[in-house]
């Protein structure tokens, strides 16, 4: 069996080194490569790998973030971290990493490392998803993959069957859904009314008249209805900010 394989790493000479390596397991086959997290994530979107060999410091999108976002995929590859730095190592395997390599990359641990993953692929158990929240939204665009950062959403909207997203670059819909955002995120959503959740970072004011309660988000002018359901939460939670 063959194992499609994406380098992932912002240093030509490092993803050079890795491809020679690889020459000596025929079961695996470098299929692309890419400079950042951003990068790879837009390759993973259109195509399939099974192992990401990974970069962590990186511009951009690191290592970890990418990660983050590649185990949230239907069917995500494995990921093996490839790094000059040791201090990383928790913070890899709660994404989920199947082995954490130190550069300069020896034969014998790449050798470990694919076993590992071949292993994994190998195998009928799912592996768990990270319970970290992730740290951007990913949206599939007419452009490609979109990477919103969690820090700049204002808030999320549904309609029927769709959820927006509403961040400072604008509006964008994604394939998540208000529970399952809920789920991830806890407490750093707020639920103010049956169709919409807020980011507890962008609350400013709430205000009331006789048509009811609204919202008002740091960075927007337009205010949101808070429904009366939600409203002594809501009134509890920002005491508390």
């Amino acid at each position: 069996m063959s194992y499609r394989v994406l380098l992932v790493d912002d240093e030509p000479l490092a993803r050079e080194r890795l491809k020679r390596l690889l020459l000596e397991h025929s079961d695996f086959q470098c299929v692309s490569e890419a400079a950042n997290g951003l990068a790879a994530l837009s390759w993973l979107s259109q195509f399939q790998a099974d192992v990401v060999l990974m970069d962590i410091q990186m511009p951009g999108m690191d290592g970890l973030a990418a990660a983050a976002e590649i185990a949230q995929l239907a069917n995500p590859p494995v990921v093996i971290f490839c790094t000059a730095y040791d201090e990383h190592a928790l913070d890899a395997f709660r994404v989920n990493a199947a082995d954490y390599l130190l550069k300069p990359i020896r034969k014998e641990d790449l050798s470990r490392a694919l076993k590992r993953a071949a292993e994994r692929l190998g195998s009928a158990i799912p592996m768990p998803i990270s319970s970290a929240a992730r740290t951007h939204i990913s949206a599939k665009t007419h452009a490609g993959l979109q990477l919103i950062p969690v820090s700049s959403i204002f808030y999320f909207s549904a309609d029927q069957k769709y959820v927006s997203v509403v961040h400072s670059q604008g509006e964008t819909l994604i394939d998540d859904s208000l529970r399952q955002l809920e789920d991830e995120f806890g407490e750093q959503l707020i639920r103010i009314h049956r169709s919409t959740l807020v980011t507890r970072q962008s609350i400013e004011r709430l205000e009331t008249n006789d048509h009811g309660a609204v919202l008002y988000l740091r960075g927007l002018e337009q205010g949101l209805p808070v429904s009366r359901r939600h409203l002594p939460s809501l009134r509890k939670i920002m005491k508390q900010l």
